[in-house]
This record gives C-alpha cells, sequence and structure tokens, in this order.
C-alpha cells in the first residue's frame, strides 16, 4: 500500500521520524467507498477519521423537509469525520456520502489516542487539524451572515477549485445556502454579465 499522500498531509502540519511513520501506517485502514456510497449515517456512532486520496466525500444533514444541507465536500487530501459524534460518542447527525468512487484511509478513534499517547507530536497535529477545521467553520458562519450568494459562490470556488466544474449544481448550491434554481439564474448573469 502506497501512504505517501496522507504522509505528506501530515508532514505539513508535523515531522515524523521513520519509527512514527511505520507506527502510524499499522493503524491505516484501505477502503473503496462507490458512488453514492454512505462512509457514515446520521444515527450511527462515528468511529474513525478518514483521509480522501482519490475521489469525493462530503458531509451533510438533512432537515424534516428532506433537503440537504452540505457541510463539507473532502476532495483529494482533506480529511472528513463528524467530530462531535465521534468525541462524545453520541449518533451522528451528519451523513458523509461519496460523490465519486473513492478511496481512503482512515483510523479508528481508539488507534488515533493510542498515537496520540506514544508520540505526542500526533495530538499537536490533530489539534493543528482541529483548529484548522474551526477557522474554517467560524469563516464560513461569518461568510453565511455578511455575503451575497454570489460572494459565497465565489469563495466555494476558492476553497474548492478542483471541484467546480465537477459536482453537480444542486450540491453546490445547497452548501452556498441557495435553491439550484437560484444558482443557475445567477451563474447565467455572471455570464452574460463578462465583457
Amino acid at each position: 500500500m502506497e501512504y505517501t499522500p496522507i504522509l505528506n498531509n501530515i508532514a505539513k502540519y508535523v515531522t515524523l521520524t521513520e519509527e512514527e511513520e511505520i507506527y502510524f501506517t499499522s493503524f491505516l485502514h484501505y477502503k473503496k467507498v462507490k458512488r453514492k456510497q454512505y462512509l457514515l449515517e446520521a444515527g450511527d456512532i462515528n468511529t474513525k477519521i478518514s483521509f480522501v486520496f482519490n475521489g469525493c466525500l462530503r458531509s451533510y444533514a438533512v432537515d424534516k423537509n428532506g433537503t440537504e444541507h452540505v457541510l463539507q465536500f473532502a476532495p483529494v487530501g482533506w480529511w472528513i469525520v463528524d467530530m462531535r459524534s465521534m468525541l462524545t460518542r453520541e449518533p451522528a447527525r451528519l451523513n458523509i456520502d461519496a460523490i465519486e468512487e473513492t478511496e481512503l484511509f482512515y483510523i479508528l478513534k481508539p488507534d488515533m489516542d493510542a498515537l496520540q499517547q506514544k508520540y505526542p507530536k500526533f495530538e499537536r497535529f490533530s489539534r493543528m487539524l482541529a483548529e484548522n477545521a474551526m477557522a474554517t467553520y467560524q469563516h464560513r458562519q461569518i461568510d453565511n451572515m455578511i455575503l451575497s450568494a454570489k460572494e459565497r459562490y465565489l469563495n466555494f470556488c476558492t476553497l474548492y477549485p478542483s471541484l467546480i466544474l465537477s459536482l453537480p449544481q444542486k450540491q453546490v448550491a445547497s452548501y452556498i445556502g441557495v435553491t439550484p434554481e437560484f444558482l443557475s439564474k445567477m451563474l447565467n448573469t455572471v455570464v452574460l454579465d463578462k465583457p
């Protein structure tokens, strides 16, 4: 198994010795998820954190009217988890599924705890991931409160440049908080407004 993508991702935050890399990779599990297949369903307990190295996942909640609200996309090189469920062992409120056939590595929560206990730099790595996620979510909340739909779309394009052309408009609309019809009209207007 080729672990270079996930090790390169970790190297952005902490430097591992060869011994630490071997110990870490011994806990990794490989999984291939088919398009529309769930990695986590709302109501289940989230027991793992996943790293995408091929394909794309998304996390979303469904309201009482059956409308999906996308919280996150996880393209290549991104991590994804229902953090609250994993930390509290309470049923997940999020669904995580594959937008396309996806390959990922995941690590179980008890194994991550063991890693952090043996090598504190994994605790630092986890903290840095959590801090980055918190900063991103806060920024998104502020954007949702003060930016126009067009500005939120442009921010989406900046955050997920690899997904702009590959995602269905319905999912992009859900992420930026508009209807697919509104997004389609807005994009047509943007195209028509260009010189």
